[in-house]
């Protein structure tokens, strides 16, 4: 239980910033038939909710209709550690640093034209950054012919393993291995891990407050 609380994400405001530097998220819906229905989906978390566009009719919307009770997932494997990083023959030592959201929460369709609006163009604020479109305004034909699916969260936890629950000593020994196995992430989760090169070799700068 105590590792738990370690790998816990305590601030909301890391949690929207996590979810909005990420491409997918998953929602879950209950179909007619009671089994769960995920779909991966582009999305924008705003004014305490998340926004989802789609096509106005489909399944997911009809699962939502009958029943407003959702799951959201958002995840980012960040290195996959190979058992022999700690154990030349015990397989069950491999492990992976990740940081991931998990929302339960209330969905419906947005009908104002103003909220609408101010989801569309926030998506394509996160999506397309550098511009190059109209802004939208609320009277435009396009508001109308998609569909917005709103999600507002119950309950939102967020967890990450990024070596905060290693010793320095711990830390450094598994950013050098992670450093010596060349992945094309490796760079990046050192630093996730507080962790940097300098002349004399590789040194904790810092601690992640998440």
């Amino acid at each position: 239980m105590q590792l738990l609380g370690r790998l816990e994400i305590k601030s909301k405001e890391k949690i929207i910033e996590f979810l909005n530097q990420q491409e997918t998220g998953r929602v879950s819906s209950i179909d007619k038939d009671g089994f769960p229905q995920i779909i991966p989906m582009n999305f924008v978390y705003a004014n305490d909710a998340i926004y989802m566009h789609s096509h106005p009719k489909g399944e997911k919307l009809e699962n939502i209709s009958k029943n407003s009770k959702v799951g959201f997932e958002v995840d980012q494997s960040l290195e996959f550690l190979p058992s022999y990083f700690t154990s030349p023959t015990d397989a069950s030592q491999a492990d992976t640093l990740y940081i991931s959201v998990v929302i339960k929460g209330k969905a419906s369709l947005v009908s104002d034209p103003k909220e609408k609006t101010m989801a569309l163009n926030d998506l394509m604020k996160k999506y397309q950054p550098e511009g190059g479109y109209e802004k939208l305004t609320h009277d435009m034909k396009v508001v109308e012919e998609v569909a917005i699916i709103k999600v507002v969260p119950v309950t939102m936890r967020g967890k990450y393993k990024i070596g905060q629950h290693w010793d320095k000593k711990t830390r450094l020994e598994i950013a050098k291995k992670i450093l010596e196995r060349n992945s094309s992430t490796a760079q990046n989760t050192i630093k996730m891990m507080g962790v940097t090169k300098t002349k004399d070799g590789l040194q904790v700068s810092e601690e992640r407050n998440w």
